[in-house]
């Protein structure tokens, strides 16, 4: 049997927390964390261990690519994944530049 893979899951929409982690969780691949902020995700890094991030662009205090920034300069290399509403193309190229390695757009049918 294949290790559970550990994701933090970061948005301040609780509703699509609770929709994202049970979507992830069905198939028994992933053991997801949720947090409210990228502050309380911060906080759940020092204590935690997690193979990937899936974070929300637009949230209050700290948006995504900051929180990207952040991630990179005090934990390393860990999987992150923009997941964002907005469609425009700078937010593309700045999480880019700062190290994401994947984006989504929300919307959708998630089959």
């Amino acid at each position: 049997m294949a290790a559970v893979i550990r994701v933090l899951y970061v948005d301040d929409e609780s509703n699509l927390l609770e929709i994202g982690k049970r979507f992830l969780e069905r198939s028994g691949d992933f053991a997801v964390t949720t947090a409210l902020s990228a502050r309380e995700a911060v906080r759940l890094l020092e204590h935690g261990i997690f193979d990937a991030i899936i974070s929300d662009y637009q949230m209050p205090v700290m948006d995504g690519i900051q929180f990207l920034v952040e991630l990179r300069k005090n934990v390393g290399q860990i999987s992150f994944i923009l997941f964002t509403g907005r469609g425009r193309e700078e937010v593309v190229i700045q999480a880019i530049n700062n190290g994401a390695n994947f984006y989504l757009q929300k919307g959708g049918d998630p089959k």
